[in-house]
């Protein structure tokens, strides 16, 4: 994982206020916590920030310029605003260059299993141990041509060297099934809604239905009127 070295400034100013003018200014409030020392509380340039986030995912590693002193950084959590989609708070954990952190690592499916089958990702996410400076971005699993039947575990991923699974070898992360027809949805759906009590209403026709099927029938009639008219 590359590091993006971002500038910092130290602030004293906290609060709704405070974060509300520093947004106004297109730059980001954030705090660093870690190994025992103060929090420190930061401003962050805006663009920058949020490209160093973006390329490196949900645990990128930054590192802060803070008061002339390099502070590696990593991400923790970032809360985005849902309407403007920007950066409003990050929070950040102190780390040191070999340190070994506990990070929970997005899993990317590639390729395409065979057809008529359904892929589920039971877990979208794997936790790991790795060195600060290597965590991966995400983990690829390859699905290309796998048949419905296949089941793909924490075990069984590739993780970058120095990596340590944390979760049961077990672990359920991909399911292949075979895809199911819709009539075959709709029988299972019926037997659970017998099993649970649930019965189906019968489809009563509203007005308009009704009046729609009165004026077909009326003009069946008049057909069959001026058929016999024309014979005669």
């Amino acid at each position: 994982m590359a590091t993006e070295k971002i500038p910092a400034e130290t602030r004293t100013e906290f609060g709704k206020g405070a974060a509300r003018r520093i947004r106004r200014d297109n730059k980001i409030p954030a705090v660093v916590y870690g190994h025992g020392n103060d929090t420190v509380h930061v401003t962050l340039p805006g663009h920058d920030t949020m490209m160093a986030i973006k390329h490196g995912g949900a645990n990128a590693l930054l590192e802060l310029e803070i008061d002339g002193k390099g502070q590696l950084a990593l991400t923790k959590a970032v809360q985005i605003d849902p309407i403007r989609r920007i950066i409003e708070h990050i929070d950040f954990v102190a780390v040191r260059r070999g340190e070994k952190v506990t990070v929970d690592v997005p899993v990317h499916l590639h390729g395409s299993a065979a057809s008529e089958t359904l892929v589920v990702t039971e877990n979208s996410t794997v936790q790991i141990e790795a060195e600060a400076t290597n965590i991966p971005e995400r983990i690829e699993i390859s699905i290309e041509g796998l048949q419905a039947g296949t089941q793909i575990q924490a075990g069984q991923l590739e993780l970058p060297e120095g990596s340590t699974l944390l979760v049961d070898p077990e672990t359920l992360i991909v399911n292949i099934t075979e895809q199911q027809s819709e009539e075959a949805l709709e029988a299972e759906l019926e037997e659970a809604e017998a099993e649970a009590g649930i019965e189906r209403e019968e489809h009563e026709p509203t007005d308009e239905e009704q009046a729609a099927e009165g004026g077909e029938s009326a003009g069946e009639g008049d057909s069959a009127a001026e058929g016999d008219s024309s014979e005669e």
